[in-house]
């Protein structure tokens, strides 16, 4: 097939399986990587990038309620460092000036009788949290240049996780699943609620983008069974609303999710994304068992990547297209997001190889 497909055509063709021109493209950067890049050359931001990578799809704006929207107070600073109460309640350290995980120090949220007498009225309360005029201003851009117009938001677990914490999370899944089932429900109506005020614009988005992070580098978080207990029901839901809305349902989460994904299947996920290599997940394993079913949306190491030995990435680049590409269902992305340790010139390398490997 010639090289004529707009973004849309062709990201809509790799969902059905149909002959496309090249694998779609999207990337995921750290805000220290642009920094660095721009030392070594490169003259523009992030989106320079993407239009330089030729990235098929468009996000949209952030759709993840929360408790007290815009509260960011400022509890103590140093040279180094600042510590905020967040619109979940909790505190949090962050760097100044680089990115990385921040340290969460508290979460005032720590019992089922302060979720029910303030955090869950407080997110009721708070109405609409997106902005439909923005959206619709975003979306018309994409569509001009003919590109995958997602919707993007976040899931029931990642919002549990923000506004208790983990251990709490964890505690609560084995002594009082009703509390952590409550909170799933009400945060996914909140999501649907802006959703649907999104989409009563008029707008038609391609695709639901949900992230989510439910597991570590071994295992889920959870049991399975606890998974498909608590949390499942809300994941099927938001992809049901996806589908009701003509859009495709793509699901992020780091980590192994091995176990679990017969249950995204049966749920009617359409993607997985970003596919952690470090964490035991292989496209080259998946798709052959999953890709008449699920899209696969990434797995390309940032571990390998950081090595910047081209025999290395070019091994890995190649294996991993190969193996999307065998049955039509790829999205090149990176495992995770390209981190500072990638050079520009290495990058540069791996957009050729996405030139030179990529075509059907």
């Amino acid at each position: 097939m010639s090289a004529t497909l707009t973004s849309q055509e062709r990201v809509g063709r790799m969902f059905a399986r149909k002959d496309h021109d090249r694998v779609p493209r999207y990337e995921s950067f750290w805000g220290e990587t642009i920094t660095r890049w721009k030392g070594e050359g490169l003259f523009g931001d992030h989106q320079t990038v993407l239009d330089l990578l030729q990235a098929d799809i468009w996000t949209l704006q952030w759709c993840w309620p929360q408790s007290f929207p815009g509260q960011n107070i400022v509890v103590e600073e140093d040279e180094l460092t600042r510590v905020v109460r967040d619109g979940f309640g909790k505190t949090v350290r962050y760097w100044k000036d680089k990115a990385g995980t921040p340290e969460h120090l508290g979460f005032d949220c720590d019992s089922r009788e302060k979720w029910e007498k303030i955090y869950k009225p407080a997110l009721l309360g708070t109405g609409l949290q997106n902005d439909p005029a923005a959206v619709v201003r975003r979306y018309r851009e994409g569509r001009a240049k003919g590109m995958w117009c997602s919707l993007i938001g976040v899931e029931p677990f990642e919002e549990t996780r923000a506004l208790v914490g983990d251990e709490m999370t964890a505690i609560a899944m084995a002594e009082d699943p009703e509390w952590v089932r409550d909170i799933a429900v009400t945060f996914t109506d909140a999501v649907i609620m802006n959703l649907d005020a999104l989409t009563a614009t008029g707008i038609t988005p391609d695709s639901l983008w949900i992230y989510g992070d439910m597991a570590y580098n071994h295992a889920t978080f959870c049991s399975p069974a606890m998974y498909k207990d608590m949390i499942w029901p809300e994941h099927k839901r938001l992809a049901d609303w996806a589908h009701a809305h003509r859009m495709k349902f793509i699901y992020h989460t780091d980590g192994n999710v091995n176990s679990v994904m017969d249950m995204w299947v049966e749920a009617g996920f359409d993607c997985f994304q970003p596919i952690e290599a470090k964490a035991s997940m292989d496209i080259r394993n998946l798709v052959p068992k999953y890709g008449d079913k699920l899209a696969f949306f990434g797995n390309v190491d940032v571990m390998v990547m950081m090595t910047n030995d081209r025999d290395r990435i070019e091994q890995e680049v190649r294996s991993k297209l190969a193996a999307g590409m065998s049955k039509k269902c790829y999205i090149y992305h990176s495992d995770h997001s390209v981190p500072p340790q990638v050079s520009w010139e290495t990058y540069k390398f791996i957009m050729g190889l996405l030139d030179k490997y990529g075509n059907y």
